[in-house]
């Protein structure tokens, strides 16, 4: 017998029968791996919780109790103690940016910066150690989260003034954390062809200062002009450099997933040159995490959406059936549309990106080629605009409608009389609880008390109508952790300490369906992933503590300590990092 001690200073050999606690697949009643001595929570609710777990091949034989698993293994089998662990589902991550992460990865993280200063340390630091006229490409700022604001700065958003004086020879670009706005140096807007004249695009905006200059931010379909300009350089880059560079994008972001305890990775929007990058890192055996892509609305032609779908891979490591769009921006940046404008900005109300009836437009074709549509809506208005549109939609299709699974990708905002709907056009909601966290603290600023209370983060208003409610990080916007998202659509705990709308929180089991079975029927995917039901998908993901039981205050500390993909480990914790 293979055994392991990754998870456990001693490993216990089982000597114990077998009581059948649950269905098992019609073959040789031995496994290839074994996990016992825990607590396995199955999200099928004929055999909701084992101690053991048995698999075979790429599939979950059986689960069951511990005194009776020993049928399951024979010389070959690898057993694993659990050592009193939860093993759940591998957790499915339901809106990211794969590449967006794997880039974010690669460059300037801002995540955790406190202050504008430690952002232009950071970027100082960089122009160090890349050459003269190479972009510097950073991520994660929030001028919210600053323990002092910029200066200068225009409605809040620091200007490039002390970014230029720290990079004169280089292009900078700083995306926003919320990912809809950049801040560009100096020599970034040069490139870009960007100055006092050049006028703001629609659904986009050009921040200046009082002299009329351009400050170096710009929001939602404004950033074009900044990505437009890294794209012509990225161009003239060998074609080998710029494959070797989505390469290493790909393997930073699958570790990553991995590290995290993700065994699907349902990736918010691609090319079809990272769509076929996606194909050949598989065949080269570079990706473990099992990608569920939106194609991006803009490529989203009839021939491109029927040369690029996959839905047969006998392997389950790539699926493409479904397409991105976007109907507005950020709450951070003030871009999410509203019904009414800005507590802190009463002449906004955010930004429609895309107009609605290219939206409408997009959704008939999305139906006529069997394809989801996932649209980006975080304000109220947003969402109830894009409801209209579904709902047109899908009445004009009555065939194709029929098991559609729309979805709107955020629903950060949303009216009470729009809840409803959701379950009436059976649309899905892929929200984010880390956002609840991280925006907590500051999102009454934007709304008002009153009506961030009725209308921020209603997790439990659409549970309690029926809707599927999937949840997600919207990484690289933020961390790639799940056990935070989770935390904050069941805790409320924000990063300030306190519990934000308490009165729409998710208990601990919805939460955890939201990161499994709910977020596969999200995908057309529930019948092969999201529960450890015999005869599905081994994917498993071994956590330090029970998320389901642990004080609020705990559930946030839980890591990964293992990774299971197809019946493989293909990450496991190593010393400390395994020890609770």
């Amino acid at each position: 017998m293979n055994s392991r001690a990754s998870l456990t200073p001693t490993h216990l050999l089982l000597a114990l029968g077998f009581l059948a606690c649950g269905g098992e697949v019609e073959s040789d009643p031995t496994a290839d791996l074994v996990l016992h001595n825990g607590k396995i929570v199955t999200m099928d609710p004929g055999v909701p919780v084992g101690t053991a777990l048995a698999i075979t091949g790429d599939r979950v034989s059986w689960v069951g109790e511990e005194s009776h698993v020993e049928r399951w293994i024979d010389s070959d089998t690898e057993v694993i103690d659990l050592a009193g662990r939860l093993a759940v589902p591998g957790l499915i991550e339901g809106h990211a940016h794969f590449v967006g992460l794997g880039e974010a990865l690669a460059g300037v993280d801002l995540l955790d910066t406190q202050s504008w200063d430690e952002v232009l340390a950071r970027v100082e630091q960089a122009t160090r150690e890349l050459p003269p006229g190479t972009w510097i490409v950073g991520r994660g700022w929030h001028q919210s989260k600053w323990d002092t604001p910029a200066s200068p700065s225009v409605r809040g958003f620091p200007g490039h003034d002390a970014l230029s004086a720290v990079s004169p020879d280089h292009p900078v670009a700083l995306g926003h954390a919320s990912g809809h706005a950049i801040l560009a140096n100096a020599r970034a807007m040069r490139e870009a062809g960007v100055d006092r004249t050049t006028p703001s695009p629609p659904g986009g905006e050009i921040l200046h200062y009082e002299d009329g200059s351009p400050s170096g931010v710009f929001i939602e379909n404004a950033e074009d002009l900044i990505d437009g300009a890294f794209a012509r350089w990225l161009e003239q880059l060998p074609e080998t450099r710029r494959r070797e560079r989505l390469r290493e994008q790909i393997r930073l972001a699958n570790d990553e997933a991995l590290r995290n305890g993700i065994t699907t990775f349902q990736d918010a929007g691609a090319s079809p040159e990272e769509i076929e990058a996606y194909h050949a890192a598989i065949a080269a055996d570079e990706l473990d995490v099992r990608l569920w892509v939106m194609l991006s609305e803009a490529y989203a032609t009839p021939e491109t959406l029927e040369r690029l779908r996959q839905t047969d891979d006998p392997t389950h490591r790539l699926t493409v059936r479904a397409i991105k769009a976007y109907s507005d921006g950020a709450l951070g940046s003030r871009g999410a549309w509203l019904l009414e404008p800005y507590a802190d900005d009463p002449g906004n109300s955010g930004l429609n990106t895309v107009p609605m009836p290219r939206i409408r437009a997009v959704a008939d074709t999305a139906l006529m080629h069997g394809y989801q549509l996932c649209t980006h809506a975080i304000g109220d208005r947003a969402n109830r605009e894009v409801l209209d549109v579904y709902e047109a939609a899908l009445a004009a299709n009555p065939g194709a409608a029929l098991d559609a699974r729309f979805r709107i990708e955020h629903v950060q905002i949303l009216h009470p009389d729009d809840v409803q709907r959701f379950a009436s056009l059976g649309v899905i909601a892929a929200m984010q609880g880390i956002h609840a966290v991280s925006d907590g603290p500051w999102t009454p600023e934007r709304l008002g008390e009153e009506r961030t209370n009725e209308r921020a983060f209603p997790f439990r208003n659409l549970l309690d109508a029926g809707v599927v409610v999937m949840n997600g990080t919207d990484a690289p916007v933020e961390r790639v952790d799940p056990i935070a998202s989770y935390s904050g659509a069941v805790t409320g705990l924000t990063s300030d300490g306190e519990v934000f709308v308490p009165h729409h929180l998710m208990t601990r089991e919805e939460g955890l369906r939201s990161y499994t079975i709910s977020a596969a029927y999200g995908a057309h995917e529930e019948d092969n992933r999201g529960s450890l039901t015999p005869g599905k998908l081994a994917d498993v993901t071994v956590l330090s503590r029970d998320i389901l039981t642990v004080p609020d205050e705990q559930v946030a500390g839980a890591k990964p300590v293992m990774t299971i993909v197809g019946g493989r480990i293909v990450w496991e914790a190593e010393g400390t990092e395994a020890e609770e």
